[in-house]
């Protein structure tokens, strides 16, 4: 079984985490991809908005009705900061034989070193950089990030997915300001942060 592994805030999920998610699942012949709402991020302590359990719906939203996604409440469910290396070793417990794929932003990078144990997520699943496509030369996979040394047949890849310029940050702002985020967000998750108040 290849599976794919998608962590992050959601805060709001928006159609840039589902087309990214669609891209990968079809460029790495997944047989499942399961999106991982974090708790509290250990570099992001603060900066969230929605609460766990309010991303965690909006997220089941998102995916609701497609069988090529499921979404894992694990991060929430776990007391405590999200640990990504402890999220891994949970997955390997589950499932042994799974070929594990770790999706991330190529923005996260930067901040990879800084992770709990990363070697140790290197080992555990093949990590995937999700970065969006350009129209310019788009840089080695080394210029975007000094990362530990992966094992033999587990080097990290570079995806390139659809450019899609959404992020949470602009659908957060846009609500503040009384702006339609109809066509950021799946219909379900707009009509949830209307429905719970958010981000106002």
């Amino acid at each position: 079984m290849r599976l794919g592994i998608f962590g992050g805030s959601f805060d709001p999920p928006h159609v840039g985490h589902l087309l990214a998610a669609v891209d990968a699942y079809e460029s790495l012949a997944l047989d499942r991809l399961v999106f991982v709402p974090a708790a509290a991020q250990p570099l992001k302590v603060g900066a969230a908005t929605g609460t766990p359990q309010q991303r965690l719906e909006m997220v089941r939203l998102m995916v609701e009705g497609d069988p090529r996604f499921a979404v894992d409440p694990i991060e929430i469910a776990r007391p405590g900061l999200s640990y990504t290396v402890e999220t891994l070793e949970e997955f390997e417990r589950r499932a042994p034989d799974a070929e594990r794929f770790f999706l991330v932003g190529a923005d996260t990078l930067g901040s990879f070193t800084r992770w709990r144990e990363p070697e140790r997520v290197l080992r555990l699943a093949r990590l995937v950089v999700l970065r969006r496509a350009t129209t310019v030369e788009t840089p080695s996979f080394a210029e975007e990030g000094e990362l530990p040394r992966a094992p033999e047949g587990m080097e990290p890849l570079v995806l390139e997915t659809r450019r899609v310029d959404v992020s949470s940050t602009e659908v957060r702002a846009r609500v503040r300001a009384g702006e339609s985020i109809r066509g950021f967000v799946p219909d379900a998750v707009a009509a949830y942060i209307e429905r719970a108040r958010l981000y106002r």
